[in-house]
């Protein structure tokens, strides 16, 4: 049995729509192995566990599916248990670890059975981004850190990762908002078709500034590196409370803030003690009408590893990466 650990992840963070990305130290635990059954069988403990054991409508067995067909190998029947921790629909990148915990799974049984190389790093990252439509939360799954990612439709799937500053952890805090229909779609169906040079230019100037803050530990620049105009104004209306939240996490002592993903979770970075910017934002959410309940973690170093066993454990990084 191979054993594949995945993090959650949180896109866009403020400016960088489609393009920024982080690894949040929170990961999923995805085991896969032949059973000799000429079957599909799906165990899943925690989040989704009673919803996602339908194998047509599992992401981690689709996304397996491909790297088989991709690499010729038609397992001897399939089990797939994933022990999920990250919350589904929140804005943690649930699909994105789904979708690279599969193909990465999936990858390494091959290896396991037939003694071959299989798919690079770089090569399962574009199966990837073709499953989840775009870069941002596939990729720091991927291969941790924070990332860069950007669309070329020569070489595909484009990124830059490097490691979190020392001491920046997130407060992510999950209020009981539902988006109605699916969450992705319905988000983006709130975004604007045009935006004006201004908010354009603002956009930029804040994305690039976050960059090199992250890049060079610059944390006392974050408040300003993550504020938007692209998005986060316009998602506002589907997290009631989200102007006061950001407000609550900032005077409480966050670093920074801004929505996680698509949402409807916020998520806020500090240096120093998390507790009081958790509870400000619980606080805010619940004086707006949503319950809400904070996670803190650490941001993840690495993406996803494939774990060999006790002591020891492979990361994606460890390949090398090939652009075909």
């Amino acid at each position: 049995m191979v054993r594949v650990s995945v993090p959650a992840t949180s896109a866009n963070l403020g400016p960088g729509f489609d393009t920024l990305g982080v690894a949040l130290e929170l990961r999923n635990v995805i085991e896969m192995d032949e059973t000799g059954i000429d079957d599909v069988v799906i165990e899943v403990e925690g989040a989704g566990a009673g919803a996602l054991e339908d194998p047509e409508q599992n992401m981690v067995y689709q996304a397996a599916r491909r790297v088989f067909e991709r690499l010729g190998f038609v397992p001897n029947g399939l089990l797939i248990r994933e022990q999920v921790h990250i919350p589904v629909a929140r804005g943690m990148g649930s699909s994105a670890a789904a979708i690279v915990g599969g193909l990465v799974a999936a990858n390494a049984l091959v290896e396991k059975r037939t003694g071959r190389p299989g798919l690079s790093r770089d090569e399962l990252l574009r199966m990837a981004v073709a499953i989840e439509g775009h870069p941002d939360n596939v990729t720091p799954a991927m291969v941790g850190g924070f990332t860069v990612s950007c669309m070329d439709p020569e070489r595909g799937p484009l990124y830059l990762r490097f490691p979190p500053p020392r001491g920046l952890r997130a407060v992510v805090v999950m209020p009981e908002v539902q988006i109605k229909g699916k969450k992705t779609e319905q988000s983006r169906g709130v975004l604007p078709g045009e935006v004006s040079l201004q908010d354009a230019v603002y956009n930029l100037n804040r994305a690039a500034l976050l960059v090199a803050a992250l890049a060079q530990g610059r944390t006392d620049l974050l408040t300003v590196a993550m504020q938007d105009r692209l998005h986060q104004p316009y998602r506002a209306a589907l997290v009631p409370g989200m102007r006061s939240v950001f407000q609550a996490a900032l005077s409480a002592g966050a670093l920074g803030v801004a929505l996680s993903g698509a949402g409807p979770s916020v998520l806020a970075l500090v240096a120093e003690s998390a507790e009081p910017v958790a509870l400000a934002m619980e606080a805010a959410f619940q004086w707006s009408g949503s319950d809400a309940r904070s996670l803190t973690m650490d941001l993840a170093r690495d993406g996803a590893r494939v774990l060999a066993g006790p002591g020891r454990e492979r990361d994606m990084l460890d390949r090398p990466p090939h652009w075909g």
